[in-house]
């Protein structure tokens, strides 16, 4: 089981990565529009959580410490966050669907949530790699 949680919490750090690339790619995507973040957002509202809960699930049934299967918790929680926050960020657009300042604040909080969410999930791939390294005797 140890081995499985290094596996799922890998995958998950890959598929975090892998976001900041759907949301360039939903940036740069010219002309823009309601689909040039579909992949970001299926990751996010699909992949992720799914991701989230397997490592969790992989943690306990690996008999991590307790702290680490709470830090494997932390990026199920961070992601929906990050969907608060998008839906926020487009709640503050004005009545012709601009930005306004609060819509940006918003939705650089994003941002840094996403940041924090990828430093977390280093932190549960390193431990449970960690974990999975034999004792010495």
């Amino acid at each position: 089981m140890r081995r499985a949680f290094v596996i799922t919490s890998t995958v998950l750090l890959v598929v975090f990565a892998l976001q900041f690339v759907f949301a360039a790619v939903g940036a740069f995507t010219k002309p823009s529009g309601d689909g040039a973040y579909a992949l970001h957002s299926l990751t996010g509202m699909a992949l992720i959580p799914i991701l989230c809960l397997l490592t969790t699930l992989f943690a306990l049934l690996a008999k991590a410490p307790g702290n680490l299967v709470g830090l494997s918790l932390v990026p199920l929680g961070l992601t929906v966050l990050q969907a608060l926050l998008a839906m926020l960020s487009r709640a503050f657009t004005d009545a012709a669907g601009a930005s306004t300042t609060v819509s940006l604040v918003v939705g650089g909080l994003h941002a840094v949530n996403a940041i924090v969410a990828v430093h977390v999930v280093v932190a549960v791939a390193t431990r449970a790699r960690k974990l999975a390294q034999p004792v010495a005797a």
